[in-house]
């Protein structure tokens, strides 16, 4: 109790944290309780410590009020949660109240001669107050984010109706007219999600429903050609079923949502991945060293069937016809020497039970270094084996020569050379499919090897769509739609194996002891209107000689987002506002760099202008921190930092405008591909600048606080983080509009008594609502 009131995550209040939101929120609340608690050490305090005291007590209390105030309206207008809502915000105000009426100066003892006084008597009191108040300020937080589970079940129950009409329709026009709403819903849904996935703290989870969102974006165009399809030639099965492939991954992608964010899994099934060597490695090292400290109790049959579980997956890759016979030999050699040095182990193991037998015990520990150096040898052999498969497969599939023929025999309605190479297209998938799992095996982390177990199952399901697309188009090879379908799938296809080859170089960065390459930032499109007639804007890719031009500016960017991210590193909170914010700018930036190198999920200048207007909004944010942290620093630290503000103020406008502003033509699309890059880069410069700065205003901030004298001290005044619209007006809008998940209930902050706030964006729209 010393340091904190609470003693675990879930704040004694027996409910588990499961999002960054709800777990930032408290903070701030832990810190001003804990200011509140820690007192022991000087019972007596001046007047003026008392008073600073008191006007913490009374922070917390007018805070907590308004938080009540909210959450008993939210509690009206959701009836499911009224009773468990009404009884947390009573606590909550019960908690608050006692607070104050312990820190009023008034009620404190008389001050004795040498002007001192004894700050509140009853410590159980306080600390009995301060229990109540986290726990039921988290089950109000808790509660509420319910609220926002509840919103992204009701935008996919939207969703899935209207897919089914989707499915039903016989007409076109029919279908132009429920696909321009499906459109919007689903741009709804992808907003809730990526908010949701952002805020997850649940590194598996975050990783599933990355999968999940990332097979409703790409299906999402492939529902609307392969209904068009279906539509235009509605006699075609393989145009039929083409698309009812589509349809049933959809309903399959959205249920996996629903389970990640409600936490329910069907028929009571667990959330247990497949077994990975590596992962039953790394729990056969560790007992191994549980031995040599004293701390395992398995029996030495125990420790046998856990090897033999591993060696049972190595089959995997002796039983595959990729694996070379190099790499296949040995592995079978280190399988078999990995069992003998077990029955070493096990003889060492039963000599060392007897205490008085030192040479057993030396005997014993050579044998678990001989087991695990033997474990180590063949995890890098599985490492080699897959490693080498999936980067000579990637070389060899980069020319797409089987997907053309695909296209050119369909568009010629050659049945006999379609059938041809769709059977080496078969052969590709199954190749693919068993690479997936292997590096599955090889991956180390769960998050990682989720994504390997999404490529696969992503490469199994397009093989066949490619295929009936394939058909259709040789049955019909004047359709004009059933060749943009087949565009479509190929599409997909090639992306996937993009995709496949940054996941490769993540599982070598992570295996030889690098950061790895950072993941890409992934952004659904924003909302927007569908055109009656559903035409895009044909994408546009850079040609060589463009990218040619276009390489020395991203390469300056990649090594700004290395410059980023080692300045991240080196802040000791992590989950800080600001750094979080600027490795987000970082991840898109490295993203724009790819887009030069024709690599990476930006495929068109469409994209890279999307992602160019995502991260100037995210400067924009980063602007609205930066903004609140100014307002605790001193005159001459101030002027330097409002300085770089204002010019990433003005930065961030100007990609802005220059992302939004239309082009026709090569030249002109070039150009803006050009001044696009060039403003991140310049961007990228004044964060990396910033970074470092606040990290050392920070900490010397924290040097100098040293007693309770200063109410808005650094941990004590947290940053206030407003996510401004800073819009091209370059004025600050309402800061309670649309927010992210990411940000969601952020803006709890406990001031002295000058701008006391205590919300969250559940309320706050609710107050926007009902004001």
């Amino acid at each position: 109790m010393a340091s904190s009131p609470c003693g675990s995550n879930s704040f004694d209040s027996g409910l588990e944290i499961k999002t960054r939101s709800v777990e930032q929120t408290l903070i701030p609340l832990v810190s001003q309780i804990t200011t509140l608690i820690n007192h022991k050490d000087k019972p007596r305090k001046s007047e003026k410590t008392l008073r600073a005291i008191q006007r913490v007590g009374q922070a917390v209390s007018i805070a907590v009020g308004r938080f009540v105030t909210v959450g008993e309206a939210i509690a009206i207008e959701n009836q499911e949660l009224k009773e468990e809502m009404s009884l947390a915000c009573y606590e909550a105000r019960r908690a608050g109240d006692t607070i104050a009426r312990l820190t009023d100066v008034v009620t404190l003892e008389p001050p004795e001669s040498d002007g001192r006084a004894t700050i509140f008597s009853d410590k159980a009191g306080m600390v009995k107050a301060a229990r109540m108040l986290l726990s039921s300020v988290t089950k109000v937080l808790v509660l509420a984010d319910r609220i926002v589970i509840k919103q992204i079940i009701a935008s996919r129950n939207k969703v899935l109706a209207t897919l089914e009409q989707l499915e039903k329709v016989s007409s076109f026009q029919e279908f132009v007219q429920i696909f321009s709403q499906f459109g919007n819903e689903m741009v709804e849904f992808a907003h809730l999600t990526g908010d949701r996935q952002n805020d997850l703290k649940d590194e598996k989870k975050k990783s599933r429903m990355a999968a999940a969102r990332a097979v409703l974006e790409k299906c999402t165009m492939m529902l609307l050609t392969a209904s068009k399809t279906c539509l235009r030639h509605p006699d075609c099965d393989s145009a039929r079923i083409n698309k009812d492939s589509v349809f049933q991954r959809m309903r399959l992608a959205l249920e996996q949502v629903i389970e990640i964010v409600t936490e329910a899994r069907p028929n009571g099934e667990g959330d247990i991945l497949p077994v990975s060597i590596f992962m039953g490695i790394r729990e056969f090292k560790n007992q191994l060293e549980g031995l040599r400290e004293g701390l395992c109790l398995l029996s030495k049959e125990n420790l046998t069937a856990l090897l033999e579980v591993i060696l049972e997956h190595t089959e995997d890759f002796t039983d595959s016809a990729y694996t070379s016979h190099e790499h296949r030999g040995r592995i079978l050699e280190l399988s078999r020497q990995a069992r003998l040095e077990l029955e070493q182990l096990n003889a060492a193991w039963i000599q060392a039970q007897n205490p008085k037998t030192t040479e057993a015990t030396e005997e014993m520990e050579l044998a678990i270094l001989k087991a695990c150096q033997c474990m180590n040898e063949l995890k890098k052999e599985l490492h080699y084996a897959a490693a080498e498969l999936a980067a000579d497969l990637l070389k060899y599939r980069a020319d797409h020569i089987v997907l053309k023929a695909l296209k050119v025999s369909g568009g010629e309605g050659n049945l006999e050379v379609l059938a041809e190479y769709t059977c080496k297209l078969s052969e590709q998938k199954e190749q693919l499919v068993e690479t997936c799992r292997l590096l599955r095996h090889i991956s180390g982390t769960e998050p990682l090897e989720i994504t390997c177990i999404h490529a696969e199952d992503t490469f199994q399901v397009i093989g066949p769509q490619i295929i009936s697309a394939a058909q259709t188009l040789a049955l019909h090879p004047s359709s004009k739609i059933a060749k943009e379908n087949l565009d479509v799938f190929c599409e997909a296809w090639e992306s996937q194996l993009n995709d496949m080859s940054i996941l490769l170089r993540e599982i070598i960065d992570l295996f030889e002891g690098r950061r790895g390459e950072k993941r890409t930032y992934l952004s659904l499109p924003r909302p927007g209107k569908l055109s009656a007639n559903l035409k895009t804007i044909k994408p546009v890719k850079l040609d060589s000689e463009e990218q040619t031009a276009i390489a020395k500016v991203g390469l300056e960017l990649r090594l700004l987002t290395s410059d980023l991210d080692c300045e991240s590193e080196k802040w000791e909170d992590q989950e800080h506002e600001i750094v979080r914010q600027g490795q987000g700018m970082s991840s898109m930036a490295y993203s724009m760099y790819l887009f030069t190198r024709g690599e990476g999920l930006l495929k068109t200048t469409q994209d890279l202008f999307h992602q160019a207007e995502v991260f100037a909004e995210e400067g924009f944010k980063l602007y609205s921190s930066l903004q609140a942290f100014s307002t605790q620093l001193g005159d001459d630290e101030k002027a330097i930092f409002t300085a770089e503000m204002e010019k990433l103020l003005a930065l961030c406008q100007k990609l802005q405008i220059t992302a939004r502003m239309p082009v026709q033509g090569k030249n002109s699309t070039f150009l803006k591909v050009d001044s696009s890059i060039q403003n991140a880069k310049i961007i990228l410069t004044v964060v990396v600048y910033i970074l470092p700065l606040c990290n050392k205003i920070i900490k010397k901030y924290k040097c100098e606080q040293s007693s309770l004298g200063s109410p808005k001290s650094w941990r004590e005044t947290p940053l206030q983080t407003p996510v401004h619209e800073v819009g091209l007006s370059g004025k600050n809008g309402n800061g309670f509009g649309v927010k992210s998940l990411e940000h969601h209930m952020a803006n709890l902050t406990l001031h002295g008594t000058e701008g006391t706030s205590l919300c969250c964006d559940v309320y706050w729209n609710h107050y926007q609502e009902h004001p």
